[in-house]
């Protein structure tokens, strides 16, 4: 066997056009006689690699010039320390609807600064398996904050947030960026840890709105700069050269594929296999979350027992299929079904759980 069906929450899954073509450019990029990895960031070569990544991003997502494009370090992690740093100042509050383990990380970080904070909503009364669907503001917001897509529990938001004019929307989309269609102007802030959907990990890619990022407090820590990520174009320090030239390729191939309409598509196809497969199963496999909040990125269920799982995740590996196993603070089984898993994946993943379910039900 050469590939495994790999179902790994992240890094993940990533095409094998990509692969291919960089393991043709590793040793001699372009005939250069070196490597990306060896390349000069400062380099013209290089510049030509991280504008047209940029320049992608703002294709695929129909970006104006109102929008810039930063490649920061740190994962989506970071991301939960700058959003408030830069943002939440001046007596506004952070706002933050709670839906799972990175929401509840993000809290974290903005009660270690000392910063006011507001939870807007909550999915924490039913352990996370629902999105909620209204949510109340404090006074004076910095922003309303949501995760779109929850990795560990498995649902997903499939409508953007109502919020009141003038409070900006930012959300963390690492596990569902580039999956579908958005309308990125109700967004002030999007960013997304690469190593679900773009690319290896190592990078996190930030869409912000330039209006927004003017109200940025001034004075902070360099690296915890938006502004000056921004002015020096992702490149005030050396950035993460490789990881970004192969997040350019998977943009090349999200392009070649035909934009978001036909991602999305794919990954519906790719979660109806699986999902009918629970449906279908009298139980036999149990989804863990609402059916209307679903994730097409990320599917948990669970099996009568611990033991019966153990056994499905063992029987599933030896059939080529890795990664399977539930996150260790839910349980359980979780199939990632993010744009670069192939379609016949889940469709052989679903055709074993019917298997697996006549031999063991």
């Amino acid at each position: 066997m050469e590939r495994v069906h790999n179902f790994n929450a992240g890094p993940a899954v990533l095409p094998e056009e990509v692969l291919r073509e960089a393991q043709a450019d590793l040793f001699n990029y372009k005939g250069m006689g070196l490597s990306v990895m060896e390349m000069s960031h400062r380099s013209k070569e290089y510049q030509a690699i991280i504008d047209e990544t940029h320049a992608a991003v703002k294709r695929i997502y129909n970006l104006g010039d109102d929008y810039d494009v930063l490649f920061l370090q740190g994962g989506a992690s970071m991301q939960f320390l700058m959003v408030p740093m830069n943002f939440a100042h001046e007596g506004k509050i952070a706002n933050i609807i709670h839906t799972g383990v990175w929401s509840k990380k993000a809290i974290g970080e903005i009660k270690k600064l000392g910063l006011p904070l507001h939870l807007a909503a909550s999915s924490e009364d039913k352990n996370h398996s629902y999105i909620p669907k209204t949510h109340t503001l404090s006074e004076n917001p910095a922003y309303l904050h949501i995760t779109t897509n929850n990795t560990i529990y498995g649902t997903e938001w499939h409508h953007d947030p109502i919020v009141k004019a003038g409070v900006p929307l930012i959300a963390d989309m690492s596990s569902n960026f580039m999956s579908k269609p958005i309308d990125v102007q109700k967004y002030s802030m999007i960013y997304a840890g690469a190593q679900k959907n773009v690319g290896p990990a190592g990078v996190v890619v930030v869409i912000i709105k330039k209006d927004f990022l003017a109200t940025a407090k001034q004075g902070l820590p360099s690296m915890m700069d938006y502004n000056v990520a921004a002015s020096n174009g992702s490149m005030f320090n050396t950035p993460p050269t490789f990881t970004i030239y192969m997040v350019g390729l998977v943009l090349k191939w999200i392009e070649a594929m035909g934009g978001l309409d036909k991602v999305a598509l794919n990954n519906q196809a790719k979660a109806k296999y699986i999902y009918d497969a629970i449906d279908s199963s009298n139980g036999f496999y149990k989804g863990n979350v609402e059916k209307e909040d679903r994730s097409l990125m990320n599917i948990t269920f669970r099996l009568a027992t611990e033991d019966m799982e153990a056994l499905f995740i063992s029987e599933a590996k030896k059939a080529g299929m890795i990664g399977l196993k539930g996150h260790r603070l839910s349980g359980g089984c979780r199939a990632s079904t993010y744009n670069s898993l192939p379609l016949p994946a889940a469709h052989a993943l679903a055709q074993f759980m019917g298997e697996f379910m006549k031999k063991n039900g």
